[in-house]
């Protein structure tokens, strides 16, 4: 892992981390006590009662966490995956794999996930203790001291690693970790004296245990390989939030939240937005479909199930009457986008503004429309859309006036 470190960047792509997120990584060793388990205990050895803490905390962070602001993926003890089943474990994570989370490897992927985190979640495992190791900020969401030898390094870790509190507001805490974070000395310090070394000095001490001559030639590791491309994937109804900063630039935040009913958490900064709701097209709950704001989809252009992105957002604003936009994402930074009134528009992310989900532009052409503006003087102005702490200017441009036909 520490070889890999130059790689950061690439791993964090290849989990579809976008600028300006923020990769929070959960992970769980495979007992009752540990973050998947189901004891509870409260890290003093005895059961707290409260029992499932990540089934318990996922609904939470998957709505709390703003979309566009951070990524959330799982690495699950192999144990875990090998006594439940892959089914099984995929049906009980269902909704927050809907929500956004990803499911890491968990043999071939969980060292290119912490490489890449920002925090990570997790219990008295092995991973937590390599990523405080890395000195990535580590949150305890079980950590019990039962069965641990109290002399030994891991039991000094699980006592002096901050705690997550799992009825408080798990977005507040991440915050407050970032802000107050300080590796931890011990983590580092004990899983190797020599960094850098462990192959050559491995390999010396299984051939003398072999008794047998070592080979010559130097000691070498594979690399980690690069991962596969794993985008997230939102396939439920989000909770819009928007400020409209400037009406005349087009200056707009957003702010999406994967959760329908969300309603802001004390301290977490979402009050006094505008609201609305937008829906993926294929979402599991048609009915929002009906009271969507914004419908939206992504896809390639030339998709021919779906048609030419101006004829899908006509299909769709025939068959959602309430509807006032639809939305889709044909490519990186760019999106085709229908009005109530029959305007098809592009939405363009200029060169070197960041790389939100287009989606999001969307809604802020919907904020800026239901407040009263117009196509023309959105088209000649633009958007700046503001996600977290990224900026991201954006083009409009009329395709298709309300006159014309799409079919």
């Amino acid at each position: 892992m520490l070889a890999a470190r130059p790689y950061r960047e690439r791993f964090r792509r290849a989990l579809g981390v976008r600028r300006g997120q923020r990769l929070v990584v959960l992970n769980s060793t495979w007992n009752p006590d540990s973050l998947f388990g189901d004891s509870g205990d409260s890290g003093d050895g005895e059961g707290s009662g409260d029992g499932d803490t990540l089934p318990l905390l996922l609904p939470r962070l998957t709505a709390e966490l703003p979309a566009d602001e951070y990524r959330l993926v799982a690495i699950l003890h192999p144990n875990i995956w090998h006594g439940h089943g892959p089914g099984q474990i995929r049906a009980w994570l269902d909704r927050a794999r809907r929500g956004g989370l990803t499911l890491i490897d968990p043999l071939e992927g969980w060292r290119q996930a912490l490489i890449a985190a920002d925090a990570v979640i997790g219990d008295h495992g092995s991973v937590t203790y390599y990523a405080a190791a890395l000195g990535t900020p580590v949150l305890l969401g079980a950590a019990p001291l039962s069965g641990l030898d109290e002399k030994a390094p891991l039991a000094d870790f699980v006592r002096t690693a901050p705690r997550l509190v799992p009825h408080a507001s798990p977005r507040a805490q991440l915050e407050t970790l970032f802000a107050e974070h300080r590796p931890m000395a011990g983590p580092a310090e004990y899983t190797t004296s020599v960094p850098g070394e462990s192959a050559r000095r491995l390999r010396r001490l299984f051939y003398a245990l072999m008794k047998t001559p070592e080979p010559p030639s130097p000691a070498l590791l594979e690399p980690l390989p690069l991962p596969p491309y794993e985008p997230r994937v939102l396939s439920v109804p989000l909770r819009v939030f928007t400020w409209v900063r400037d009406r005349d630039t087009g200056d707009v935040a957003v702010r999406r939240h994967a959760e329908p009913s969300y309603e802001p958490v004390d301290g977490t900064g979402d009050a006094g937005g505008e609201v609305h709701s937008a829906v993926p097209e294929d979402t599991r709950d048609i009915s929002r479909l009906d009271i969507a704001d914004v419908v939206f989809r992504h896809g390639p252009a030339d998709d021919p199930r779906l048609g030419p992105p101006a004829r899908w957002a006509a299909e769709v604003m025939r068959r959602h009457p309430h509807c006032a936009l639809a939305a889709y994402v044909t490519g990186h930074g760019t999106c085709v986008v229908r009005t109530r009134r029959g305007e098809c528009l592009v939405l363009t992310a200029a060169a070197g503004a960041g790389n939100a989900d287009p989606a999001a532009y969307a809604s802020a052409l919907h904020a800026l429309l239901a407040g009263g503006r117009t196509v023309t003087q959105v088209i000649g102005h633009g958007l700046i859309v503001r996600t977290g702490s990224q900026t991201h200017r954006v083009s409009v441009r009329l395709s298709v006036r309300p006159d014309q036909s799409v079919d």
